[in-house]
């Protein structure tokens, strides 16, 4: 069986993107952090690390170049329902100059991310435990990853977004009914399917605006 470090390598190649080595390291540590504190914390409920790699790792690293493509840089970020730091944490490695920050109603989900930021020095990184609704701020994209309603996630998010931002919502596919239930100053602009390497598995970026 392939290294963990050589499965990384393969998929950054196979997504065409070129980390540094520090960068590579990050990652690999994350998935070591991750694999410690989800005993304590659950954060998720995949146990395997080299199913961590692809299912997690790999899976938000699929969403990098989309982004870079459709949005001037450096931008800014906001995950929404981040749970383990995925994709902010992933994001943050990859994309130093972009300033993310990590929402969670769970306090030991926020504290991880913040934990994992420090660990990993990760300064464009910052976690903030508390509501969506609550938050201040302007953010070019507020992103979501496997959150349980786009309805609610447009909803309590809508007045983050900065004036030519975009919801970008990472899922397996769009269902006709979450469509259906999105409300009428939300439009679905594209849905954009995605390959992650080593997952043989739906995957698409929902891209969507405020009318």
């Amino acid at each position: 069986m392939p290294s963990l470090a050589e499965v990384l390598t393969d998929g950054l190649q196979s997504l065409s993107l070129d980390l540094t080595d520090q960068q590579h390291t990050s990652l690999l540590d994350y998935i070591v952090l991750i694999n410690k504190w989800n005993k304590v914390y659950n954060l998720t409920a995949v146990r395997e690390p080299q199913q961590m790699l692809a299912q997690h790792v790999l899976d938000c690293l699929a969403a990098l170049t989309p982004l870079k493509l459709r949005f001037a840089q450096p931008l800014t970020m906001l995950d929404v329902g981040a749970g383990g730091g995925l994709p902010s944490v992933v994001f943050a490695v990859a994309c130093p100059a972009w300033r993310i920050t990590a929402v969670d109603t769970v306090a030991k989900k926020a504290a991880f991310i913040q934990t994992t930021a420090h660990s990993l020095r990760l300064s464009n990184l910052r976690a903030v435990h508390g509501r969506v609704e609550e938050l201040t701020g302007s953010f070019d994209v507020v992103t979501c990853r496997a959150f349980a309603s786009l309805q609610d996630f447009c909803v309590s998010s809508r007045h983050l977004l900065a004036g030519d931002g975009r919801w970008v919502a990472m899922k397996a596919r769009l269902t006709p009914q979450e469509m259906a239930d999105l409300p009428p100053n939300v439009m679905v602009e594209q849905v954009q399917p995605l390959t992650v390497p080593g997952l043989d598995a739906e995957r698409c970026l929902v891209w969507m605006r405020p009318v």
